[in-house]
């Protein structure tokens, strides 16, 4: 007899298939099996959802089509990955299949049963129990023990508050080793934020768990790894040959059968949200994933451990922060506290230079850099922060008005020198420098502003002179997005910094949080005003953030410690945040915002989604979002919602398509969601509608980060 199975595949966003569909097999499959099916002319993957339905359908006047074959060497993906994935589909409000599919790895979407069995049949380099023990004990600090011991005896969420050097990453390794020492099954999720943050963390898990479990126990996952790489990982962490998974913000969806542990580092990031697609908040998952693992398996094993989650940050994101206040106080997270640096003495004496006092068009005070060749003079090293990478962000003509505008966007195209391009950032459309200003000819076109390419190149000018210790030449060095493009380049870049090889580094913000630069004692940020007076109320956080994540790059040595400093060169020296700053007042920062944004009824004390609109022309793209907010008056739960007004988003135009978008806010969670689902039916009438033409597509953003 056949039997139906209840399959969800990966379907467009926006089609009216948004839910699982029916297809018969000669065999009662299990939910979480995987299977290939027939998809119009094509063949796709799925996973059975439900139970099945056994029996032929009541309405014959649709064809239920046969499964094309059942990918039965694998296990089925349990019930905690499957309420996990109905979850961030609900709360999200995007389609079962689509956020189930794009959670597997790339090449499994693309197996075949016969390719897969081969597949499977490659050794995955088995945990070898018997292997020797040969991890030394490392003396943990009084916070350190004390966070342990808490961590161990509540039942969380836990927030792991530790400054910039505290230990925190000692503390993870430390809670996965008593873990997996205890249960013979358990597994463990790391997750951060960015990808160059994977290799000296791997780094620091291989050398204390291979010598005991084996080289396949310790994995990564990221989308900087071959579809090969990620397949072996999976395969590892979902057959539970991995005990310790590593991975940025999709690691979440990882499959793993015996999780019990899951970290969050630098959970603040805004890396851990997803922007394409689900636009997914990993951080805010990692937190329901552990009630739910927790609960499923006491369901099923009373005697079953909970599964524990562990946030950690320097700089809490504020929503973290305001979860973690007494529980008196309505407070959710357990908040762990490691003020102390280890290894290292004060966090830097933070100096600000007032710009406004310094001749105009100065890019290094003289204090600045009389401070930087002191530091070169005596061996040390220096790092120089600023978030623009690129030589300077715009090129310009000095006769006329021409500027180096992207034809296809609404921004201006980045100056590369080292290529001598001229390259957009939004859209990745790129041309060689014009030898003349196209709009007058003129040929003195000049850049304008500055990237961290021309601090580069105008640092290693000034430092021309001074001579190292052992008499070389200043060596000055740029890590961004740009210097890293080739594989291995980061690596081989941090291993110069590491080894003292390099005197002055200058980055983005990828050098800014999470590398132990043991060497470094001076730390400077270059022009961070843009964020005072943003009109996103999230920038202050963000610019606090990541200035305490930098200063914490300096001075991680103790035998440097008392020299380390931190320059903020600014034109706003008393504004608030950087009084904050001086003190490294984390809490007291967290208390002025907090109370602000209560004041105006912001998150966390309000709850946003946005609808995002692309069309071929603004009028199009604002014309559906009016519509379709005219249109929820009939919606339940709309008299507990506000929705604002239509407007262009702040880059309007990407590749020729107009952007605009609308915020919805609500003072309840559960009304925003329950009007968000009732809503979506009338966003998919609106687009039919005649002032519609020309949309392309819509989103919604539940959270959104960025506004």
């Amino acid at each position: 007899m056949p039997h139906r199975l209840s399959v969800v595949v990966q379907t467009p966003a926006h089609s009216a298939i948004a839910g699982p569909l029916t297809y018969e097999s000669t065999q009662a499959l299990p939910p979480g099996s995987l299977v290939r099916v027939p998809l119009g002319k094509r063949e796709t993957l799925g996973v059975v959802w439900d139970a099945v339905v056994d029996g032929t359908p009541e309405d014959s006047s649709f064809e239920i089509r046969a499964i094309s074959a059942a990918l039965d060497g694998l296990a089925p993906l349990n019930p905690a990955w499957r309420g996990l994935v109905q979850f961030a589909a609900q709360y999200y409000q995007r389609a079962v299949g689509e956020v189930a599919l794009a959670a597997l790895p790339p090449q499994l979407r693309e197996l075949g049963a016969a390719q897969l069995t081969r597949r499977l049949k490659r050794p995955t380099g088995a945990i070898d129990a018997n292997a020797a023990d040969t991890t030394d004990s490392i003396a943990l600090s009084a916070e350190q023990i004390s966070a342990i011991a808490r961590f161990n005896s509540e039942a969380g969420p836990f927030l792991l508050f530790g400054s910039t050097g505290s230990g925190k990453t000692e503390v993870y390794l430390q809670l996965v080793q008593s873990l997996l020492a205890r249960d013979p099954a358990a597994q463990a999720l790391v997750m951060v934020p960015e990808i160059n943050l994977t290799p000296q963390l791997e780094a620091r898990f291989r050398e204390r768990f291979e010598p005991r479990y084996g080289a396949a126990s310790v994995v990564s996952m990221h989308s900087g790894m071959t579809p090969p790489q990620r397949l072996k990982s999976w395969l590892a962490a979902h057959n539970g040959v991995a005990r310790i998974v590593l991975g940025t913000r999709m690691a979440v969806f990882a499959s793993m059968p015996g999780l019990k542990l899951i970290v969050v580092d630098e959970e603040h990031d805004p890396s851990y949200k997803q922007q394409e697609g689900a636009r997914y908040s990993a951080r805010d998952l990692a937190v329901y994933r552990s009630q739910l693992e927790t609960r499923l398996s006491t369901q099923a094993d009373p005697g079953s451990g909970p599964c524990r989650v562990l946030l950690g940050s320097a700089t809490p994101s504020l929503e973290s922060w305001h979860h973690s206040r007494p529980a008196a106080e309505g407070g959710r997270y357990v908040r762990l506290a490691m003020p102390s640096r280890i290894g290292a003495g004060a966090l830097p004496k933070v100096r600000l230079v007032d710009m406004n006092l310094q001749q105009k068009k100065t890019v290094f005070s003289p204090q600045l850099l009389a401070a930087i060749q002191q530091r070169v003079a005596r061996g040390e090293q220096s790092m120089v922060f600023l978030n623009r990478r690129g030589y300077a962000p715009v090129l310009a003509c000095s006769s006329c008005e021409w500027k180096s505008e992207c034809p296809h966007c609404s921004a201006y195209r980045v100056f590369h020198k080292i290529d001598r391009s001229l390259r957009c950032h939004h859209c990745g459309y790129a041309e060689p420098v014009p030898r003349a200003c196209p709009s007058c000819g003129n040929p003195d076109i000049s850049p304008v502003g500055r990237g961290t390419e021309r601090l580069e190149e105008h640092l290693a000018e000034l430092l021309a002179d001074v001579g190292r210790p052992d008499g070389g030449r200043v060596v000055v060095a740029r890590i961004d997005a740009d210097s890293t493009k080739a594989k291995g380049a980061l690596e081989a870049q941090l291993d110069q910094v590491h080894t003292g090889a390099v005197d002055v580094l200058v980055g983005t913000q990828m050098i800014a949080k999470g590398h132990d630069f043991r060497r470094i004692t001076l730390v400077a940020a270059i022009n961070p005003d843009g964020a005072l007076f943003s009109s996103d109320f999230r920038a202050p956080e963000r610019l606090f953030s990541l200035l305490m994540q930098a200063g914490g790059r300096a001075g991680r040595d103790a035998a440097h410690s008392q020299s380390s400093e931190m320059w903020v060169q600014t034109e706003h020296p008393q504004h608030p945040l950087f009084a904050a700053l001086r003190q490294h007042d984390y809490p007291a920062f967290a208390a002025s915002q907090l109370e602000e944004r209560h004041v105006a009824g912001m998150p966390p004390f309000s709850y946003q989604a946005l609808v995002r609109a692309e069309a071929r022309t603004q009028e199009a793209a604002q014309a559906f979002l009016t519509l379709a907010s005219a249109a929820a008056c009939d919606v339940p739960d709309v008299e507990r919602v506000t929705l604002y007004p239509a407007v262009p988003m702040g880059v309007q135009r990407v590749a020729n398509i107009e952007r605009a978008q609308m915020l919805i806010e609500s003072p309840s969670r559960q009304a925003l969601q329950r009007f968000l689902a009732r809503w979506q039916a009338v966003l998919r009438a609106t687009r039919s509608q005649p002032e519609a033409k020309g949309l392309i597509r819509w989103a919604i953003d539940v959270d959104p980060l960025s506004i």
